[in-house]
């Protein structure tokens, strides 16, 4: 089955509003910025984001951030993104904070087909207790504050249940993939690019080098086609450099 689509607008034309999304990426590594440029266009909004942070600002999930376009967040770091942290202070955005292994095997989880599991990250703080403040009151108040959660003793060891993640969508950015919709991702691309692809019940990759099936070496595949329904080829996708460091000459 060919799964490419013809343009990044046809990609992302059935993301409406309200909907959860999986966003591949980690900083400026491995960020689909064509679809997101292409939901951005769309004007949805009310979206539901998991990623493992917003982008920055002026860039991948930055963009849609600063113009109001996600409603809930849920990741793990918030630097490096003013507006990510002015727009959570203000209460104009709920965040679900999660430790980033946690939110990786969440993810994970969900792609496998398991519902829940537990884990000891985050026993004994108020991720396991509750409290956390999701979102905050325009008066600087706790509006909305996370729950507690199950904890249960294994061999002497208390651990925290976790929830799987299984959105609506999950938008990937890959090295090369085929018609068939075989991804590999490259070097640190391949962060949170693979859990977010499995996990989305409609999954949408741009590629940057489009090959025929047969071509990818099994041994090379990342995430099997049957996790993918759209491949958009982006040849000259933009990928900057998040700390540029140069030597002294």
């Amino acid at each position: 089955m060919d799964k490419v689509v013809a343009s990044a607008a046809d990609a992302v034309a059935d993301i409406g509003d309200g909907s959860s999304l999986a966003v591949g990426g980690f900083g400026m590594s491995g960020v689909p910025t064509v679809l997101i440029a292409a939901l951005l266009d769309r004007g949805a909004t009310d979206l539901e984001t998991i990623s493992n942070n917003l982008g920055v600002d002026g860039f991948g999930l930055g963009t849609l951030l600063a113009a109001g376009r996600i409603r809930r967040t849920i990741g793990s770091y918030v630097g490096n993104n003013k507006e990510f942290a002015r727009q959570y202070l203000a209460g104009e955005l709920e965040l679900e904070l999660t430790p980033q292994g946690t939110l990786a095997e969440r993810l994970r989880a969900g792609g496998a087909g398991i519902p829940a599991f537990y884990t000891p990250a985050g026993v004994g703080t108020l991720v396991a207790e509750g409290g956390l403040p999701w979102r905050y009151a325009a008066d600087g108040s706790v509006a909305v504050e996370s729950p507690a959660k199950e904890t249960r003793e294994f061999d002497g060891v208390r651990y925290v249940l976790e929830r799987a993640l299984t959105p609506d969508f999950a938008l990937v950015h890959a090295r090369r993939g085929d018609r068939h919709g075989n991804l590999m991702f490259r070097r640190s691309a391949r962060n949170f690019n693979p859990d977010c692809a499995a996990a989305g019940r409609i999954t949408i990759a741009q590629v940057e080098h489009l090959v025929e099936p047969g071509e990818l070496d099994p041994d090379e595949i990342h995430t099997p086609g049957i996790h993918v329904q759209r491949v958009l080829h982006v040849p000259d996708a933009e990928k900057p450099v998040e700390f540029r460091t140069v030597r002294d000459s």
